[in-house]
Parts: structure tokens; C-alpha cells; sequence
């Protein structure tokens, strides 16, 4: 007798922090389903397939009975050149979004960003519903919000699609947040810009698997939105740096910079950048200073209303989760 094969479940992006997590993390529970881990670059999981979301036949090898896709696969910096963004994010997106439908599959997860609300000014529970932005602040964020309405457009009875807009994802594993603030802090670079008091949302990458759970099981009426996620208690951004140095054995940086001080030097950096260097980042981007020195909180209401969710860790213990694991390393 012929086994009937499981239907599968798709992560994009399984090389990296969050796709590799949520992989791993649904293998585990998703036994009714084959979890297919996919990238560019080759890793070790179980049921992996290599292979480039820009090729239209790749995605529809890899859509190919599945029953949910979960793209976490993006290209994440702070600077970069628009067309490698707009073909990372968009293209790919929109490729697996045809070959989804082509080859039936019935839900469809994109995780998107909250740099959407980015604005150089400090904004505190900011809502999905809000006005965004007349700029965008970058080529990642531009594109990603593009790739999100292109998602939720498709929605329909047939095709459930859903946005999640984590907000700073840390934990273990993590090879983006963190890892760059330690980059700088060995360089020497890591400054405290500004005051130093400003607030905003962590999320840690259990929280992000836990909503993207919930998406999957989601009611009908809660496609076709995107949904903001985070820890849900806001904290200041420079104390949990330097909860992570000190965890880590190191000394917290105590000099200080003014914000337009440093607005100036990464306008400069990126202005240079773009005529002489433009594939390379600068050391300090526009974007970076505001991050260390604007306040971004996030109102999660809406996800906890329609999605269920709740966010599973503290903040507090994302931070010990990644301190644990980068000792171990």
C-alpha cells in the first residue's frame, strides 16, 4: 500500500537567525507535516533545499505540496544598493507568491519589519493602523513594506495571507542585533548617542516562532492584515546593551556623542559611501543613529485580539538566552 506523503511546511531563510530557529522549532512540533528548511547557502536540517528564491523554478520545487509557506528569507541591512533589495525582497517574495498559488498551497506567513514606522523621531505604541511615513527610511524597509502589501493583496478564501512585523529580534543564535553592537564595541566604535534614555520593544526570536504559531492558526477573518510583534514591555535600549556586555564579561561604554553629532558623521559616511564605495556599509548610517538614540515602542493589541498571541519570554530572558549561547561558542 502506497504511504500518502505529509503535506509540507516551508521556512525561507533557514540559514539565517529566525528562519533557522522557527526550522528546527517546527520540526519538533509539526510531526504531521514535512518541514522543509530552504536557503541560498547550505545548512545541515533535515528535508533542506537549496536553492534561489529569484529563480521562479525553484520556488515552485519547492512549493510543490506544501500546505504553508513561512518567508522569513530577506535582505536585511541598513544600506545597500536598490536593486539588490528590490530582487531579495521583492522579486523573491512575488515568485513564491505565484508558485504558492500555482501549486495550491493555503497559507502564506510573511515576515516583515517595523522599520516601516521609522521616522528619526521618537514615537511610543505605535499602531498598525497609523499613517506611515511619507519617506522610508531605507532601501531594506521600502522594499520590505512593497513585499508586504504585494502579500496581502493576494489574500483571498482560498490563499490566507498574514504580516508579521517583529520588532529587534534577539536570542540565541542571533547573527544580526547583537552581534553588530559587540562589532563596534571591539572597534572601539560603540558610543552612547544622545541621552542615552531612550525606550523601545525587544522581541525575542521565541516570541517571533510563538506568533508565527499563532498565525498559522489563525481564524479566516485575521488574514489578509499585518500584525506588530513584540515582547510587550517596552525597555531602555542602552540597559539592555549593557546587560549583554556585562553578561559577556565586558565594560559598558560610558562615553557619550550628541545625536546631530553623529546624524552629521553618518550622512557624511553614507554620502561617501554612495559615490566612491556603494556596495560597502558604512561603519554609521543615519538609520543606526537613530536607532541607538530614538525611542520606538510598538502596540501588540491587535496581534494578542486576532492572533491569540502572547508573548511567551521577557525580554530579560532573550537577553540570557543569547549571553548563554555566545559563551558556549
Amino acid at each position: 500500500m502506497k504511504v500518502k506523503a505529509l503535506p509540507s511546511l516551508v521556512i525561507t531563510g533557514a540559514a539565517g537567525f529566525l528562519g533557522g530557529r522557527t526550522a528546527k522549532y517546527f520540526a519538533q512540533k509539526y510531526t504531521n507535516h514535512t518541514v522543509v528548511p530552504t536557503s541560498r547557502r547550505e545548512i545541515s536540517l533535515a528535508n533542506f533545499m537549496q536553492g534561489d528564491l529569484c529563480e521562479a523554478t525553484f520556488c515552485e520545487a519547492v512549493t510543490a505540496g506544501a500546505e504553508i509557506i513561512v518567508h522569513c528569507a530577506a535582505l536585511s541591512s541598513p544600506y545597500g544598493v536598490y536593486d539588490d533589495f528590490y530582487q531579495a525582497n521583492v522579486v523573491a517574495t512575488q515568485n513564491l507568491l505565484n508558485a504558492s498559488i500555482k501549486n495550491g498551497v493555503k497559507k502564506f506567513i510573511f515576515i516583515s519589519t517595523p522599520s516601516i514606522y521609522f521616522d528619526f523621531t521618537d514615537r511610543f505604541e505605535v499602531k498598525e493602523s497609523q499613517p506611515l511615513p511619507t519617506r522610508i527610511v531605507n532601501h531594506y524597509a521600502s522594499t520590505k513594506l512593497i513585499a508586504e502589501n504585494n502579500v496581502l493583496a493576494m489574500n483571498n478564501p482560498n490563499f490566507a495571507t498574514l504580516a508579521l512585523r517583529p520588532r529587534a529580534i534577539i536570542g540565541a543564535e542571533d547573527t544580526v542585533i547583537l552581534p553588530r553592537v559587540l562589532e563596534a564595541y571591539h572597534k572601539g566604535k560603540l558610543k552612547i548617542v544622545g541621552k542615552g534614555n531612550n525606550i523601545c520593544d525587544f522581541t525575542c526570536a521565541r516570541n517571533v516562532i510563538e506568533a508565527i504559531d499563532c498565525a498559522i492558526h489563525a481564524p479566516s477573518d485575521a488574514f489578509g492584515e499585518a500584525y506588530n510583534i513584540t515582547d510587550g514591555t517596552p525597555i531602555k535600549f542602552w540597559d539592555a546593551l549593557r546587560q549583554v556586555l556585562q553578561g559577556l564579561g565586558l565594560k559598558p561604554p560610558t562615553q557619550r556623542v550628541p545625536k546631530q553629532l553623529a546624524m552629521w558623521v553618518g550622512g557624511f559616511l553614507e554620502w561617501k559611501a554612495r559615490f566612491f564605495e556603494e556596495k560597502k556599509e558604512p561603519v554609521l548610517t543615519r538609520y543606526s543613529v537613530g536607532v541607538l538614540a530614538n525611542s520606538l515602542t510598538m502596540d501588540i493589541s491587535k496581534a494578542r485580539q486576532k492572533l491569540n498571541y502572547q508573548p511567551v519570554m521577557t525580554t530579560q530572558d532573550g537577553i540570557n538566552e543569547y549571553i548563554q549561547w555566545k559563551k558556549a561558542q
